[in-house]
């Protein structure tokens, strides 16, 4: 496989979409977050991600209202909004013994904060594993198009996350998130067991001298 340092975003454009193909579950309460996070538990390894309704209005602030926490083949959405961030996600997030895997978890940590104190443990941030692929992107977007071929869509975004009923397109844009970090997590995982890899050339720079 040879992995590139870089890519265009037009290059990204002509790629086809890629979606979360599992079920997806919405938590809209502290009881269905109980019995998701028991479900959860099972898996070594889960990709996780937040989405905070965009602000447009100078000043005005909005605290993260999803949480995406991801498996292979489910991927649960926890609306903070309505249950807040309640003791059993706490401990997962705190839990050492699952790896938590996400890309810009600093900004994902100081938002999810704001909802309740807790100590972060057993998480892998994307952005400092993709470099040891000689990586330099370092948005998801364009990590996933490097190593996958494909195009994960922006389209909902800035969509508001606080709805009283989030649609299908937010619910699979969510998903789809935080399952990417699970499968960059995984594939880069055997990479570094095969060493199946190479690291593209800087052909630029070799054209040049």
């Amino acid at each position: 496989m040879i992995i590139k340092r870089t890519i265009e975003k037009a290059a990204i454009a002509t790629m086809p979409k890629t979606n979360f193909p599992g079920e997806i579950h919405v938590v809209n309460t502290p009881q269905e977050v109980e019995r998701a996070v028991a479900f959860l538990k099972q898996y070594p390894v889960l990709g996780i991600d937040t989405e905070t309704r965009p602000c447009f209005t100078r000043g005005q602030h909005h605290k993260v209202a999803l949480l995406q926490i991801s498996a292979e083949s489910h991927c649960f959405l926890f609306r903070l909004n309505l249950t807040g961030l309640t003791l059993p996600l706490i401990y997962l997030l705190e839990n050492p013994a699952i790896t938590k895997v996400g890309l810009s978890l600093h900004d994902d940590f100081s938002m999810l904060h704001k909802r309740a104190p807790f100590e972060p443990r057993g998480f892998v941030e994307l952005q400092e594993m993709v470099r040891l692929f000689g990586i330099q992107d370092m948005s998801l977007q364009k990590v996933y198009a490097i190593l996958f071929g494909e195009k994960i869509s922006k389209a909902q975004q800035l969509s508001n996350w606080e709805a009283q009923e989030l649609t299908q397109p937010q619910q699979l844009y969510a998903a789809t998130d935080a399952w990417a970090c699970l499968r960059i997590f995984n594939l880069l995982e055997e990479l570094k067991v095969s060493g199946d890899y190479e690291i593209e050339t800087e052909l630029k720079e070799a054209c040049m001298m």
